[in-house]
């Protein structure tokens, strides 16, 4: 697999990285809140346990690719973000009459997803493959529930129908703070805070 690019040592060029990686995160984050939220902290797992350099055009490359898998098993679902921009693919599936939160949700796809972006460095392979399994991870906690074990037309849920986030709600807007707020303690704590204190053990 390709090496990954080594980072940028230069101070101006690290300010400027360091307002690319923002900058995108910010417009992932906007095009589908929730989801690319959690695709952007699957990314920053991966960099971590990776030891990746926050100043580097591969954390860039991560964070946008974790913001938008992180969306995409949504093309399900009529009218979503994803669903307009691959609209031939969403077609196809509406047109086999796909619902919404079975095949593109269940871990038989992911399997088969995952040897189809194989070829892609192993950075980005993880941070993918984690990114896109967090929607069906999070829609569990959805009082619909998905059908993870597609073709079995079973729907799965975590939580009780009482207790369920629904798609909208005001739950839905604490979880999205909620992992906002990891989100940015993982960014802050360790890219940012922790290289300044030289904490053994994290870069």
């Amino acid at each position: 697999m390709p090496a990954i690019t080594p980072s940028i040592s230069d101070p101006v060029s690290n300010r400027i990285q360091l307002s690319i990686n923002l900058i995108g995160a910010g417009v992932c984050i906007v095009l589908q809140k929730t989801h690319s939220i959690a695709g952007f902290i699957s990314a920053e797992i991966v960099l971590m346990y990776q030891d990746v350099s926050f100043f580097s055009l591969d954390t860039a490359g991560a964070l946008l690719l974790g913001c938008l898998a992180g969306t995409l098993a949504d093309v399900d679902k009529p009218g979503s973000t994803m669903a307009k921009v691959l609209f031939p693919l969403s077609a196809l599936l509406q047109l086999l009459k796909v619902k919404h939160r079975t095949l593109t949700h269940s871990i038989l796809f992911m399997l088969l997803l995952s040897m189809f972006v194989m070829p892609l460095s192993n950075l980005y392979f993880w941070v993918f493959m984690l990114a896109y399994a967090s929607h069906p991870l999070i829609d569990l906690l959805n009082d619909r529930g998905v059908q993870l074990f597609w073709p079995v037309p079973i729907r799965i849920r975590l939580l009780p129908k009482v207790l369920a986030i629904d798609t909208g709600s005001i739950g839905e807007t604490a979880f999205r703070w909620l992992l906002l707020a990891i989100s940015l303690l993982l960014l802050l704590g360790t890219h940012l805070i922790s290289p300044l204190l030289h904490i053994p053990g994290w870069n």
